[in-house]
């Protein structure tokens, strides 16, 4: 079965219409694509690992290794832990993402939204993924982690380069390049925790910093973090507008009634999920959709496919923001739901509703690519005009 990873859509849909699970060779695994499957996945974590929810696609080779060893690092990770590992990572992120903390954090992303929209309102034209989508995200989680605002530009690039160096060929020097960049951001991370001079403090780092040692899982696990809370983000900022724009009618809606913000938000995330899904492995022999798997197959679960099934949402295939707001698989679910979720939520809504108010006559300025990456799918440059 043919996988184009620019649009994986008419896989999903030839997947879901077969029975049983879909073999596919590009990703290497059975294909999980209804989402009555798909939950049945993730509910079952004890038979589903998580070990290479991520699995890269591209090896860095030995000099880049050589630079990334020179920062800490350490396991487990809250991404591609399972069960009482998994737990202990992942409970500091639960109360460092609190609602009660999420709140808090609203009167900031308003401001930067505002702020980074009047940086270009009298432009008449932007790229809004580099201006916008790809900022507001990065500053959101470093103003959480306490982080300097000097930083955040650094450890951003960090964050795309060390997912370049797992999923994008490169050559062995920039490779290299790339591992200096993503070294240069666990350092800050570590001079970050280093600076607290044993007082933790009252926000999401000083939860990790109490809750998780030695030094080097602490730092893998900040950078996790890092990697997930803005990434994400960033790649449903983009897709929300793109799909809004490109149905006039779903965008001029949005500019009268502001208040469909966050049901946009949710049929953005169902629409077009900004993660396409994570790997699983079976611990032990298994039947899904009565596909029998041995020990040791790999699965993915396609949360984007599951977004457009027809048995769990109706006409799945219209973009519609005045639909009921779909119980969709875009943030995961079961153990390893996104903790991050209404983070996310919150800075797509205030993006949203901030660019309908002041730029209402935003159009979309030529076609558009999408990133041919499952992990944060998003427009690779978004140009919009007014």
């Amino acid at each position: 079965m043919e996988f184009d990873r620019r649009d994986p859509y008419p896989c999903y849909a030839r997947a879901r219409k077969v029975e049983g699970l879909t073999f596919v060779p590009e990703l290497d695994a059975w294909l999980v694509a209804r989402d009555a499957d798909a939950r049945a996945v993730l509910r079952d974590a004890e038979t589903f690992s998580s070990a290479g929810a991520m699995r890269p696609e591209a090896l860095p080779g030995p000099e880049a290794i050589a630079v990334l060893e020179t920062v800490p690092s350490g396991r487990p990770v809250v991404l591609s832990a399972d069960g009482d590992e998994h737990r202990w990572v992942r409970e500091p992120l639960v109360r460092g993402l609190s609602p009660r903390r999420v709140a808090a954090a609203v009167p900031f992303i308003e401001r930067r939204a505002a702020d980074l929209v009047a940086s270009f309102a009298r432009d008449g034209r932007v790229e809004l993924m580099s201006r916008y989508a790809r900022v507001l995200p990065g500053e959101v989680i470093g103003h959480l982690l306490g982080l300097d605002p000097a930083d955040v530009p650094a450890v951003v690039r960090g964050s795309y380069r060390a997912e370049e160096l797992v999923f994008t060929p490169m050559e062995p020097a920039e490779q290299v390049a790339a591992a200096h960049e993503v070294a240069g951001m666990k350092r800050l991370l570590e001079a970050l925790v280093r600076g607290r001079d044993g007082d933790p403090g009252d926000d999401l780092t000083g939860e990790m910093i109490r809750a998780i040692e030695p030094h080097g899982t602490l730092i893998s696990n900040l950078q996790n973090l890092l990697l997930a809370g803005h990434l994400t983000t960033t790649a449903l900022i983009g897709t929300a507008v793109l799909h809004l724009l490109r149905d006039r009618d779903q965008w001029e809606l949005l500019c009268r009634r502001p208040e469909l913000a966050a049901a946009a938000v949710e049929e953005a995330a169902r629409f077009d999920a900004p993660v396409q899904g994570f790997r699983r492995v079976a611990t032990r022999p298994v039947t899904i959709a009565g596909t029998d798997l041995p020990a040791g197959a790999q699965v993915f679960v396609a949360f984007g496919a599951a977004g457009r099934d027809p048995d769990a949402h109706a006409r799945p295939d219209a973009f519609d923001i005045t639909r009921e707001p779909a119980r969709h698989l875009a943030f995961g679910h079961g153990a390893h739901a996104c903790p991050g979720a209404q983070l996310a939520r919150e800075q797509v809504r205030i993006s949203l509703v901030t660019l309908a108010r002041e730029l209402p006559g935003l159009r979309l300025a030529g076609p558009v690519e999408t990133q041919p990456n499952l992990i944060h799918r998003s427009p690779e440059e978004l140009i919009l005009t007014w």
